[in-house]
């Protein structure tokens, strides 16, 4: 009788969770052990959404159900590729399932993309979400209108927190640090273009609405781009989520800027953005029209527009890192693959190492896509099964053991539930002490006092 499959899963966002619950539900015998270079798990759901969207957020009670299954561990703060290989682990695992998903900014080829002023969201993101990895400081002094550059979700999140007051926010779990800079910022508009038209615009009905909801804000969108074309057409007929969405677009195209809202979102469609204008630092954004072609493809009419703004960030979608050791696919940014089994350069399967979320098929979908990404990798590894090599040490506790031998402060989900109870408590003491509404929590911050809270059972 064959052994039961000892699998690693290397990232503990939601893509690496939804893998695990699904081989543990597929296999009975299985065990599973998720690593996490952060000292906390759930990924770019702690770290990826902004603080003012609880319901995103929510996804974490379901998350937390699976982790608490005795056949998942979590080990928090190993950098797999960095601080054990995968050969190591190898020796430990029958399989390895790479969940590592994408946080880092795609780059754009536009000039003037480099100056101080140029930003991208996902650098901005990882500053309101305090990453522990990342600068506590953000500059907008003398900022008084952004370009955004993007009709995505991320787009919506980075427009609506940089048009928020700091005030506004004070309910979250928004950090003081961060609380400082919205609150002195002089930002009275933000600018979002977009180089086709609201067909094809990629945000979800909800996450629109969400950034008309503020009192202090008012979004306004520019009439002139609000064309469609046959594809256009075909496109709204066959989605109700993106009817909804061209429905609220239509609706903010007829109303003008109000003198109430002191700050305003304007979305542009059929803009391109051809350079971001400075020398020293970023004064301008230089957009050109464009027209739709019929098939919902645009092109360029030379006719250029020169906007006013002192920072751009672009929002133009994440990609993800390379993991040492294995293959990658340096056009798409993902780990090469076919239905979740990885390749090599050559075209072949890599015995044993399987991927599945963003670095499997790029930072595209949502949740759901998630979990049907993790039910065809996790498919495929059990079909796999019967040919894997067995690793030669097959205990939880060696793992454990060669991890102290490289004396990492590891953290466990134990671990976890300790800090997320200390967040809730300071979050708790704020709304006692006189805060405006109820704090669901407030965020601990750098990597060394989470490690120290996660690990008090044992330093």
């Amino acid at each position: 009788m064959s052994q039961p499959l000892r699998v690693a899963v290397v990232g503990a966002g939601p893509a690496g969770i939804y893998a695990a619950d699904n081989l543990c539900k597929s296999d009975p015998d299985v065990t599973v052990d998720i690593f996490d270079r952060l000292p906390t798990p759930y990924g770019l759901i702690r770290y990826g959404v902004a603080p003012d969207h609880p319901r995103i957020k929510a996804i974490i009670v379901a998350l937390h159900q699976v982790m608490t299954n005795p056949r998942i561990a979590f080990l928090g703060n190993v950098h797999v590729g960095v601080d054990v290989t995968l050969d190591e682990l190898r020796q430990y695992y029958d399989a390895i399932i790479v969940a590592t998903g994408a946080e880092r900014d795609k780059h754009l080829d536009l000039p003037g993309i480099d100056l101080p002023g140029s930003h991208g969201a996902a650098d901005f993101v990882s500053f309101y979400d305090a990453h522990p990895d990342r600068e506590r400081g953000w500059d907008l002094t003398g900022v008084r209108s952004v370009a955004v550059l993007g009709v995505g979700n991320v787009a919506l999140d980075v427009s609506r927190i940089l048009a928020r007051t700091g005030d506004e926010l004070l309910y979250t779990e928004i950090p003081p640090h961060v609380h400082a800079v919205l609150r002195a910022s002089s930002i009275t508009d933000v600018h979002m273009f977009a180089r086709r038209g609201p067909a094809q615009a990629k945000f979800t009905p909800v996450e629109l609405r969400d950034i008309d909801r503020s009192a202090n804000v008012q979004a306004v969108v520019d009439p002139a781009g609000m064309e469609f074309d046959e594809a256009s057409e075909k496109a709204l007929a066959g989605s109700k989520s993106l009817r909804m969405v061209v429905d609220v677009l239509s609706e903010w195209a007829l109303r003008e800027p109000t003198p109430g809202p002191h700050r305003r979102i304007h979305i542009h469609f059929l803009q391109n953005p051809v350079a971001i204008l400075g020398s020293e630092h970023v004064t301008g954004l230089r957009t050109e029209r464009q027209v739709l072609a019929g098939d919902g493809t645009v092109s360029g009419t030379g006719e250029l527009h020169d906007w006013d703004v002192q920072a751009v960030y672009r929002a133009v979608g994440y990609r993800s890192e390379p993991l040492a050791e294995l293959p990658w696919d340096p056009a798409a940014n993902v780990l090469p693959n076919v239905a979740g089994r990885v390749l090599d350069a050559d075209g072949e399967r890599v015995p044993g190492i399987y991927a599945t979320g963003w670095v499997k098929r790029g930072p595209v979908g949502l949740i759901g896509s998630t979990k049907s990404d993790a039910a065809e990798t996790v498919a495929n590894l059990l079909a796999d099964a019967p040919q894997l090599s067995r690793a030669p040490q097959r205990d939880r506790t060696a793992v454990l053991a060669l991890l102290a031998g490289k004396d990492l402060p590891v953290t466990d989900f134990a671990g976890w539930d300790r800090l997320d109870a200390h967040e809730r408590a300071l979050g708790d003491a704020e709304t006692a002490a006189g805060a405006a509404l109820a704090r669901e929590r407030v965020k601990v911050i750098s990597r060394e006092e989470m490690t120290h809270i996660a690990r008090a059972d044992r330093d």
